[in-house]
């Protein structure tokens, strides 16, 4: 067959399949525009899951008469510049847009009409693109100052097998507001307003710039709990800066859709998020959990590609490495600085499991009876709670428990200061031989003994094992891994690190590595599953995570096995130890696995159960 010159409006639909694969495409491009225009506030309608209408207005720049028909031109736009030379650099993009695509894309299968009023200027006016047949230039009233409304009606009414391939108008319309809620994380300083077949879905005012207007605007958009519960990050290395919020480990999710990013203001979506975060959360979450962050990254423009694909929504980076290693490295920073904190969204967990029930009648009893105060030995019933049965019940069994690390060794002399002063407070009782419970001055908490201890061990441990290094054992008979070349050559590279892990591997010729030394911990472990593993999460994550989530597996396993068991009965003096400890170790408010090992109820929200608030 011949070759043949496409038509111009065929070209532009053929594009508008790449930039406008749906509503909330358009929805993106368009409020990118605005962004880029210094809009300080955007308003978006849409109808119909946006492919009845959508619109989208501003109060920018504006654009002049002379520019409109610009503007729907393919390959036009005012956001690259050539230099003194004449040449446009695209790898030192500073602003959202730069294609030029997405109106002419837009118009090539829809109904658009872009009215405009520039700033300066004292007329308006509007254009108009039908199928991709651009209308003339006309004068047209607006309702502000200055700024642009884009109005976008039958969308894919021009290439009709697109419109089969969308989703419900209500799935349409979640998306849409999904992409708006993005926008809105990454610029807190523009007010967002959204409404859907007009009704109002989302209203945010612009808030202050900085740290606490973005958290504003995060709580605003992620839900009151995630900014009560939201860690400080703000880290920067050799020019790359990382700010943005994320989660305390308690506070986790059962998906990864709570997990932000953002590049020099874009919102991205980029694998190099997921494998930092579950590297920096591996000690403190079931794999089957994930954290909340919104993360943000600012470097210079031509450390990092966004001309990868025309949705713009993928970014390459120059040195991959240091932006993870930054990521990482300012989560668990952050993670370590919050020391014993857990989420409050546990104690909220607590209070709601509460529920008045009739209870029956309590016979009187002379005032005075109860339990008596902790003596230094533990503590003793009054003859009242003697007569309570199985109060006054000792078990007689004597299993044998590990030592409490010093704990019992703890002095039982009175401190210069009330206990209830600690973050943590001071003991009263053991519960079940399994929960301590404990007074604060505003307050109570209740700790899980074992889950308590249990972080506590592991914690030592690993500071034991980076201090000495992880302990190697030889094979006896070295074992041969085969990979595709690329993976082997890939594992061959992070020789040293792997090596540091107590891994030691050599290249064994074209796709195949030698494997001399394992981690002690592992005992007998399957090395080829093992580092085959690792050749995977090298290719996907950039990390060996697969070794170093084994490392810590075994870890776990056996500060589970040496910490104090449940029913354990324990002192005074072991308790408040055990509560000074949890107060002095990073990540003690958590389990291995992300579960809470204390809940702490204030007083004023105990109070309000008895209905004395």
């Amino acid at each position: 067959m011949p070759i043949r010159r496409l038509p111009t409006e065929l070209i532009n639909r053929i594009a508008a399949g790449e930039v406008v694969e749906r509503p909330a495409s358009a929805v993106k491009e368009l409020v990118e525009n605005a962004l880029d225009a210094g809009a300080s506030e955007v308003q978006v309608q849409a109808d119909g899951g946006g492919l009845t209408r959508i619109l989208v207005a501003d109060d920018g720049g504006g654009l002049t008469a002379d520019e409109l028909p610009l503007a729907v031109e393919r390959h036009a736009t005012s956001k690259l510049a050539p230099d003194d030379a004449g040449d446009y650099d695209l790898l030192r993009i500073a602003t959202l847009g730069f294609r030029g695509e997405a109106l002419p894309s837009i118009g090539s299968v829809a109904r658009l009409s872009i009215t405009s009023r520039a700033r300066g200027q004292a007329d308006a006016h509007a254009i108009f693109v039908d199928g991709g047949a651009v209308g003339q230039v006309s004068p047209a009233a607006f309702p502000g100052p200055h700024g642009a409304r884009v109005e976008v009606r039958d969308l894919f009414y021009a290439t009709p097998a697109r419109l089969k391939f969308m989703k419900s108008e209500r799935s349409e319309a979640q998306a849409i507001t999904e992409e708006l809620k993005r926008q809105a994380m990454a610029h807190e300083a523009v007010g967002f307003a959204l409404d859907l077949d007009g009704r109002r879905t989302l209203r945010l005012p612009a808030e202050a710039p900085g740290d606490e207007g973005r958290l504003a605007r995060l709580g605003a958009i992620m839900g009151r709990e995630f900014s009560d519960n939201a860690l400080l990050i703000d880290h920067e290395r050799e020019g790359v800066r990382l700010s943005g919020y994320a989660g305390l480990p308690t506070y986790n999710r059962g998906n990864a859709a709570h997990q932000y990013l953002f590049v020099n203001g874009r919102p991205v979506r980029d694998r190099l998020l997921q494998g930092a975060l579950r590297g920096a959360y591996a000690d403190f979450l079931a794999r089957d959990r994930h954290p909340a962050c919104a993360l943000y990254v600012e470097l210079d423009p031509g450390l990092v590609d966004v001309n990868v694909h025309p949705a713009k929504a993928e970014v390459r980076f120059r040195d991959p490495a240091l932006v993870r290693g930054l990521i990482v490295g300012g989560l668990r920073h952050a993670l370590a600085a919050a020391g014993h904190r857990a989420s409050t969204t546990v104690a909220m967990a607590a209070l709601g499991g509460f529920r008045a029930e009739t209870m029956p009648p309590v016979p009187h009893r002379p005032s005075g009876g109860g339990f008596s105060a902790w003596a230094q030995g533990g503590w003793t019933p009054t003859p009242t709670a003697q007569a309570i049965p199985g109060l006054s019940e000792v078990s007689a069994r004597a299993e044998p428990e590990p030592d409490l690390a010093g704990f019992a060794d703890a002095p039982a002399a009175t401190p210069a200061f009330d206990l209830v002063d600690f973050p943590l407070g001071a003991a009263r009782a053991q519960v079940h031989e399994t929960y301590i419970v404990a007074q604060t001055r505003d307050g109570m908490v209740i700790v899980d003994q074992h889950a308590a201890h249990e972080r506590l061990v592991y914690e030592r441990m690993k500071a034991e094992m980076a201090e000495g290094g992880v302990a190697r054992q030889a094979l006896l008979l070295p074992e041969v891994v085969e990979l595709d070349p690329a993976e082997a050559e890939r594992v061959a590279a992070r020789a040293d690190e792997l090596a540091a892990l107590g891994l030691v591997v050599e290249p064994f010729g074209p796709g195949a590595v030698l494997v001399r030394e394992v981690p002690a911990l592992l005992g007998d472990t399957d090395v080829i599953g093992l580092v085959r593993d690792i050749a995977d999460d090298l290719s996907e994550n950039g990390s060996a995570l697969a070794l170093k989530e084994r490392l810590e597996e075994v870890c776990g396993t056996m500060a589970c096995h040496g910490s104090v068991r449940s029913g354990r009965r324990l002192t005074a003096p072991e308790m408040n130890a055990l509560l000074r400890q949890m107060e002095a170790t990073p990540h003690s408010g958590q389990c291995n696995h992300g579960r809470p090992t204390y809940v702490e109820l204030k007083l004023a929200d105990i109070e309000r159960l008895f209905g004395r608030r």
